[in-house]
């Protein structure tokens, strides 16, 4: 990628993922830099969908598979004049990312993923992320559930 602000986004095939790379072209595109949208796939049972794999190879391809159909769904809602390139990587996740954005300007995660453990706030790998990456973290949150009403606080007197 010749662009010189680069933004490097986590891919997963959650809706955090999917939001993270549309963040993440936005934001491109305003610097008029370009996106690396990158999935990291493991065969030691570390999972980023719902579907597990029988074979390496056989989850390196669906791991391809799932990046090209987000690359593709992000060309389709926004056009193809922001240059996106997508990576495959094996490995765990927060430590794939992380490397992957060294030589980033910006490293973009959702909040929760595909992944095993829920943390409050943060999923493990944004969580990890945070502490490894040695470029700026944005981690778009995931929309929940609101609570049907909020209580007011109290008046002072």
């Amino acid at each position: 990628m010749s662009s010189s602000y680069l933004v490097v986004a986590g891919v997963d095939g959650s809706e955090g993922g999917r939001r993270a790379l549309q963040w993440a072209a936005g934001e491109a595109a305003t610097r008029g830099g370009a996106v690396q949208a990158v999935i990291a796939w493991s065969w030691d049972g570390l999972e980023y969908g719902p579907i597990a794999a029988t074979q390496p190879q056989e989850e390196a391809e669906r791991a391809g598979r799932l990046l090209d159909h987000e690359i593709e769904e992000l060309v389709a809602r926004n056009g193809s004049s922001l240059p996106v390139a997508g990576e495959v990587i094996e490995g765990r996740p927060a430590d794939v990312l992380s490397a992957a954005a060294r030589t980033a300007d910006l490293l973009v995660l959702g909040s929760h993923g595909h992944s095993r453990v829920r943390h409050t706030v943060l999923g493990s790998v944004s969580e990890d992320c945070i502490r490894k990456a040695t470029c700026p973290v944005v981690v778009i949150p995931v929309p929940g559930e609101r609570p049907e009403t909020a209580a007011e606080p109290a008046p002072r007197t």
